[in-house]
Order: structure tokens, then sequence, then C-alpha cells
């Protein structure tokens, strides 16, 4: 067992390792040009898998490991390219993040961090550390990436509120909220060809071939979001927000990982 290994295994993780073609399509994380992070399933259950092309001379430390919290910080250096990445376990399945380059950080816990955007950063202060990691707190409830801030004083048009809509990060499973209810952002059309979504000019400019060949909606891209009542996702366990909270991402879009990903609602 190397030292990559022993260090998934001490958070009770399996990591696999695979080859890939530069040409060929990498997915997960994308590290590099070379290096990719992933989570895959087998027979056994979730594993990790890091992928790699042939010539990869990408290096990968693990700058921290905490067990009982069963996550992990690893680091992917080539040249003076560095990207952070955090591997852990939440709720009911293992997930990769990536740290935005901003954040130098060193510890699972400043990770972890670095991931909250200002607002949810802010509205914490004043909490013991302790309560800052945990899924609820007196200043915000987290379900996966998203983060729901109390807003009392939510100016909300009632005609405008939405049921059972979802939010979600391009490509990624949608949450499900009771009522929501948004403004401004960016009209795109979506598609699993388009994950980030299309503006309207981009649309009009593809071929009758290209638009019949997927099925597409409209969304919003990056809209101020408030909702209140139930959150669903199937990875998760429901939360029930009692009135309305704005809806925030954490900052993993930030990092080089995910640098092409929307909030799609």
């Amino acid at each position: 067992m190397n030292v990559l290994e022993r260090a998934f295994a001490r958070m009770g993780a399996r990591v696999e390792f695979a080859q890939v073609n530069r040409r060929s399509r990498f997915s997960g994380r994308i590290a590099s040009e070379d290096l990719a992070l992933d989570v895959r399933r087998d027979q056994h259950g979730e594993y990790f898998q890091i992928s790699r092309a042939p010539a990869s001379t990408t290096e990968l430390v693990v700058l921290d490991v905490q067990p009982i919290d069963r996550h992990l910080l690893l680091l992917s250096r080539s040249g003076a390219e560095k990207h952070r990445f955090l591997l852990g376990h939440d709720e009911r399945h293992w997930f990769v993040a990536g740290i935005p380059e901003t954040a130098p950080v060193s510890r699972v816990r400043d990770a972890k961090q670095a991931l909250k955007p200002d607002l949810v950063q802010s509205s914490e202060r004043g909490l013991r550390a302790k309560y800052r990691d945990r899924r609820s707190n007196a200043a915000r409830i987290r379900q996966g990436e998203w983060f729901f801030v109390p807003a009392p004083d939510a100016q909300v048009e009632k005609f405008l509120v939405l049921r059972n809509e979802p939010i979600a990060r391009g490509g990624g499973k949608p949450h499900v909220c009771e009522e929501l209810y948004r403004f401004g952002g960016e009209t795109v059309y979506v598609s699993p060809g388009a994950q980030n979504g299309l503006t309207d000019e981009q649309y009009r400019a593809l071929s009758g071939g290209e638009r019949s060949r997927w099925n597409w909606r409209v969304m919003r891209r990056n809209p101020k979001v408030y909702v209140r009542g139930r959150v669903r996702h199937r990875d998760h366990k429901t939360v029930v927000l009692d009135g309305w909270h704005e809806v925030l991402s954490n900052t993993e879009n930030l990092s080089h990982a995910m640098r092409n990903v929307a909030f799609l609602d």
C-alpha cells in the first residue's frame, strides 16, 4: 500500500488509479490537463478514482487527514501550478470539491471555510468553531453544495413564487425546493449537451439539427434566489426551512477544477 492509499484508508475510503489517454475525455474534477479526480462505484460500493495521462508529471501530496471527520486535503502540484481538493464523506456519499486557488489552505478545517461564500462566513462570525462545520447552525443550513441563510427581510412577490422548483449547478443533480422565488440572472437554454446553458443569441445560432438533437429547458443563470419549506435531494436528508432563506452555492465554482460551472434555476 503506497502513501496515497494509506491516507485514503485512514479516512475509511478506497482509492483506485487509472491511466487515461490525453485524447480521451476526463471525467470528474479536472486538476490539470493530465489529471482528474472522481468518485466511482463498483460491487463493493463507492471509491475514489485518480486518473492520469501516461506521461503525467503531476505530484500528489496529502496535506491533512481527519479520520474521525472522514476528510482529507489533497494538493496537486506540477511546476508552479498548484491545486487543492477536499475529499470526504457527506451524509451518504463520498465527494470531491475543488478549493479556490486564492485560498492556499493546508488543513481540512480551513478548506471547509474556504468553500463557504462571504455571506455565510460573515453570518457565522461569533459562532464557536465546533459549530461552524455542522450542516445546520444558528447562522445557516447546508445541504450538499448549497447554503441557506435566513432572509427575514426578503421582499417576495407572492404571485411569482414557484413550487417544487429545481436548483442545480451545471451537470449536477437538482435539489427540489418546495417554494422558490427568483429575480435577476440571465435567461439560458439548457440541455445535456449544454449543461451550463446557452444564451438566446447562442441558441439561435444553432442549426435546426443541433436544436433537435436535445431536449431543451429554459432556465436562469446566476439569479438571486430565495426558498422556504422543504428542500429535497436523493443524496441528502430533506431540510425544512422555516421562512425565506437566501440560496448560496459553495465557492467551488471559483476553483480551476470547476471554473466553467454555473448556478442554474
